[in-house]
């Protein structure tokens, strides 16, 4: 889970719940500009299990994205957080028509709430995950490791498997790589540079489960300063 710096919203976005009596969907409502949005600020990947949100293209030539907006409280039972745009997120469509126990995100969550929280700074939801080399994801907090296995389900096998590919793409790169570096400042400024590469975004858009590589990557940096 990468955490998500929200920026401003659409100015469409701003003027509809402007209007009296605005409600999430209504008439007029600018859900395709929102969901623009959501996808630049998040570079493009889901906001529990950083997949990539899946472009396809219509017959008529545009682009659509197969992504849905969340609420992180629920409609259900926070209506006045229907149009507050931090409360909105984008999410992938999480095999939504599959049964319960391949559903994952948004879709296998629905109106429960959860402990962890994307937009969160103090403390990052970064800070709170873990990704082992099997490619599960985890956390120390019992509440939270609930939330990612029961609730998001993102130890659900695919994401295992995603998740495991770049583990051991960026664990075999930097072990053959960091041999060539002669003492450890060198290996470090290779870490730092490979971490950079796996922050940053090409034409906007985050690379899948980057946090992955970046977890693994910081802590090869703290290991290689003791």
């Amino acid at each position: 889970m990468k955490q998500i710096n929200k920026i401003q919203p659409p100015k469409l976005f701003v003027e509809f719940c402007a209007k009296p009596h605005a409600i999430y969907d209504g008439s007029d409502f600018p859900k395709e500009e929102l969901r623009q949005n959501l996808l630049t600020e998040q570079g493009y990947i889901c906001c529990y299990c950083m997949k990539r949100i899946p472009q396809k293209i219509e017959k008529d030539g545009t682009i659509s994205y197969e992504m849905k907006i969340e609420h992180y409280k629920c409609q259900d039972n926070y209506q006045a957080l229907q149009l507050n745009y931090s409360n909105l997120l984008g999410a992938c469509t999480g095999n939504e028509g599959y049964p319960k126990k391949l559903q994952t995100c948004d879709t296998k969550k629905e109106n429960t709430e959860i402990t962890i929280n994307p937009i969160s700074t103090n403390p990052s939801c970064e800070s709170l995950i873990k990704y082992l080399s099997n490619g599960e994801i985890h956390s120390d907090d019992p509440r939270i490791d609930y939330d990612l296995n029961n609730v998001l389900n993102l130890n659900m096998q695919t994401l295992v498997d995603g998740r495991r590919e770049v583990y051991e793409e960026v664990q075999k790169k930097v072990e053959s790589e960091s041999t060539k570096c002669t003492n450890n400042r060198i290996k470090s400024k290779y870490f730092e540079k490979e971490l950079q590469w796996w922050l940053s975004q090409d034409g906007g858009k985050f690379k899948p489960y980057c946090l992955v590589a970046v977890y693994y990557l910081k802590r090869k940096i703290r290991q290689n300063q003791n």
